[in-house]
């Protein structure tokens, strides 16, 4: 593990004072956050985001605990390996690689948007190395029409087109997934915009929503065994204005798998509710770490 490696862009520090972390794996440097004492919490982020997504989060729990956020291969600071596919496997394959670099007790998991398969994926095969989870805006399981029709359009020819050649996930979509106006500053915009300069930097945006279709298979098996996760701590924490999650239906889904999961409906928070609620995500931490 080294901190001497230089930083792809630039953010402000007093957006996001965090010491950088770098796991080196097969020749490739893996960024992370690493910050405070304490039990530990896995922030697992989603797409086309990064640990920049969590700032808040962290900057809320530091004093009482140990948050570490990675960045997947391909986003935020993290390199992109030579021949990566960036499939939703293989960025959970680097998330273990991570847990087992840094020998971490049983982690409290926060999972929001693809960080749910692939934080969840890790789960359900080492229930052991789980204490507890926060779930926010995510899912688990095969598409349903509207999901295949999603993946369909922005994981297919068009979809690629749009996300390599306008960069559509991280230029459009990220605000309209916030809903607080105040909070999509420049700064903050271009935090996720700066991690895909070119096209070829920005393939792991068009995988993943291609793989909401296409791994369906390995979706159904990670919903097949949340049952080996039901004697945790759960939490719910759901943001209402999300045009993807926000549906009571969703949070049936969830509470059918978690049935002693309290949940914590946001109405001013969008997809991404690290944005808009931290505070939220953090007291959702909080309630887990008060029942371990």
């Amino acid at each position: 593990m080294t901190t001497d490696r230089e930083r792809p862009f630039q953010v402000p520090h007093d957006e996001y004072p965090f010491a950088d972390r770098w796991l080196e794996r097969d020749g490739v440097a893996l960024h992370f956050v690493d910050e405070g004492q304490g039990p530990p919490v896995l922030l697992l982020h989603g797409n086309p985001t990064w640990s920049f997504l969590y700032r808040h989060v962290i900057k809320e729990l530091v004093g009482s605990c140990r948050c570490v956020a990675p960045d997947y291969p391909g986003f935020g600071f993290s390199e992109h390996p030579p021949g990566y596919g960036y499939s939703p496997q293989e960025h959970a394959a680097s998330v273990g690689a991570l847990l087992d670099h840094l020998a971490l007790p049983p982690v409290v998991l926060v999972v929001q948007d693809w960080g749910g398969p692939i934080g969840l994926s890790l789960a359900v095969d080492r229930p052991d190395r789980v204490a507890g989870l926060v779930i926010c805006n995510t899912w688990c399981q095969p598409a349903d029409l509207s999901g295949a029709v999603f993946s369909f359009l922005m994981g297919g020819p068009l979809g690629k087109l749009l996300q390599l050649r306008l960069n559509l996930f991280a230029r459009k979509v990220v605000p309209s997934g916030i809903y607080q106006h105040e909070r999509k500053t420049p700064v903050v915009l271009r935090a996720y915009t700066d991690p895909f300069p070119t096209p070829a930097s920005r393939m792991g945006t068009y995988v993943f929503p291609r793989a909401i279709r296409t791994e369906g298979a390995w979706l159904r098996s990670i919903a097949g065994r949340l049952h080996l996760l039901r004697d945790k701590p759960v939490e719910l924490v759901w943001a209402m204005k999300d045009f993807a999650f926000g549906k009571e239906t969703i949070i049936a889904w969830w509470q059918a798998q978690f049935p002693d999961a309290p949940v914590a409906r946001l109405e001013d928070a969008s997809h991404y509710l690290q944005e808009d609620r931290p505070d939220a995500v953090a007291g959702g931490v909080r309630r887990v770490l008060a029942r371990l």
